[in-house]
């Protein structure tokens, strides 16, 4: 028998409304003989609430009980979505993330899926059952709950779509697909009928919304097609998979990332500043990014070392930087209101064409350009959060408009 993964984002399961569309919608699977696991994620803006209501008690919680906060938000979908199948007359059951076999590291409110055990839900796949799963959370192997990171959902479901030889994953949002910038902040944004799984993962990791890239990378190992959808508009998709080397070239999509912070370090012993910025960050789990070490010679002030900060989801980031501003003292400073716009597609830097020419026009257009970075499919410019949208619209209309 046929089975594929589903997976809801919480746009699509806001309301009992949505959440009885839904249930409509996997019930018409089940009654074509297909059997189906449903990921569901948190309805709505529970997620946000539940962080809001936490910061009410503390500023700093500890983030084990954060796990445990966060982890009840999908397990009130997955339940709802299940009473709704037993209205239709279907037989349906929830799974927590343990209950479903989803085994993580230990490393609290951005951990890592190791391993999928999906004994349970296979049992009750056999027994007819629709499985629905509570998304963005697992159980680690020191038997404490985990989540995932925001977005983790996505993770879950290619997680379990490998682990169960699924015919395909289905990811539903309230977007048909994935664009060529965020149709929210640029009207002409052209939608995307296939990616490769690089140019997602680039996509997701420099802030387009529609996947986490994790399970683009968990995607991508496993070679699991991910069909990206609108929940309640059939019709257009995208699809992520892997493409033949060369297939779409050039600048796929302009992207942007609103809160980044920018951390710097100086003085003679800079590798031991470093260190110990990175090892505090380690510890807080805050992962960084675009890293630029200088020196300028043994003993020399000169010597810098940067790195960006991610700084959307993590709860407590003003309590770190207080933290390492009190370990490092003069040796540290923080550039806020920043932000990141990222035109990525394959075969960007074969050549410096590209680069120089976005530096020419944003150079003309008086945008200021603080940071620069490249890989094989992303060119990154850091840019004050208050040209962002100004420089994506430019870059948008002159990589991807004129060439579409």
């Amino acid at each position: 028998m046929t089975c594929i993964v589903q997976k809801y984002g919480g746009s699509s399961v806001a309301d009992v409304s949505r959440l009885r569309k839904i249930a409509r919608v996997v019930a018409g699977f089940k009654e074509q003989g297909i059997d189906i696991a449903v990921v569901v994620s948190a309805m709505g803006k529970t997620t946000d609430e539940l962080v809001e209501m936490s910061r009410k008690i503390s500023l700093k919680p500890p983030r084990r009980e954060m796990d445990m906060l966060l982890s009840t938000g999908e397990r009130i979908t997955m339940a709802m979505l299940c009473m709704a199948l037993h209205e239709l007359g279907h037989d349906a059951v929830s799974l927590t993330g343990s209950q479903a076999g989803i085994i993580t590291n230990d490393r609290h409110n951005d951990a890592q899926v190791i391993e999928v055990r999906p004994f349970r839900v296979q049992d009750e796949m056999a027994k007819g059952k629709i499985v629905i799963i509570g998304g963005f959370q697992g159980v680690s192997y020191k038997r404490d709950i985990t989540t995932l990171g925001r977005g983790g959902s996505d993770t879950t479901a290619v997680a379990l779509a490998a682990a169960l030889n699924a015919e395909r994953c289905e990811i539903y949002s309230d977007v048909d697909g994935v664009y060529s910038s965020d149709p929210s902040m640029v009207a002409d944004a052209v939608h995307l009928p296939e990616v490769s799984y690089p140019v997602m993962q680039e996509m997701s990791t420099a802030g387009a919304k529609v996947l986490h890239a994790s399970a683009v990378q968990f995607a991508k190992e496993k070679n699991i097609a991910i069909y990206a959808r609108a929940a309640f508009s059939p019709g257009r998709e995208t699809v992520i998979r892997r493409l033949s080397p060369g297939a779409i070239i050039g600048v796929q999509a302009v992207v942007s990332e609103r809160q980044v912070e920018r951390v710097r370090l100086h003085g003679s012993d800079i590798k031991v500043y470093f260190k110990q910025a990175v090892e505090f960050l380690e510890r807080e789990q805050v992962p960084i990014k675009e890293v630029n070490v200088a020196e300028s010679g043994v003993g020399n002030e000169a010597s810098t070392a940067s790195f960006i900060v991610s700084t959307k989801n993590i709860y407590d980031w003003g309590q770190i930087k207080t933290g390492l501003k009190k370990k490092l003292r003069q040796h540290i400073e923080f550039e806020a209101d920043l932000a990141a716009l990222s035109m990525i597609g394959e075969g960007l830097n074969r050549n410096n064409l590209t680069l120089l020419e976005t530096v020419d026009f944003l150079t003309k257009n008086q945008i200021p350009l603080l940071g620069i970075t490249t890989t094989s499919f992303r060119i990154s410019l850091l840019v004050p959060k208050a040209f962002i949208e100004k420089s994506v619209e430019l870059c948008h209309s002159q990589w991807v408009v004129k060439n579409a």
